[in-house]
């Protein structure tokens, strides 16, 4: 397993510039991608054993991470730059 963390450009190529736009215009779509930001540092440090956590807890942020996606996703698709 990669101990890489994937931020939304890495899962999102094709739509940076309707990240940015999101990111900078909409403060809903901001506050799911810091809440993305954060989870998904949490999760990559707890996989690269920098910090510890229960295999309860990295399962229910891996959850969240997934559920902040589809709704960034839905954001992305629904956006007029969405490619």
């Amino acid at each position: 397993m990669s101990h890489t963390p994937n931020e939304l450009a890495d899962v999102f190529p094709d739509n940076a510039e309707a990240l940015r736009e999101l990111k900078l215009n909409d403060a809903h779509f901001a506050r799911l991608a810091e809440q993305h930001h954060e989870v998904n540092r949490e999760i990559h440090r707890i996989e690269a054993e920098i910090d510890a956590a229960s295999d309860d807890r990295l399962e229910a942020l891996k959850k969240e991470r997934l559920h902040l996606l589809d709704e960034i996703a839905a954001m992305l698709e629904a956006a007029p730059d969405a490619v």
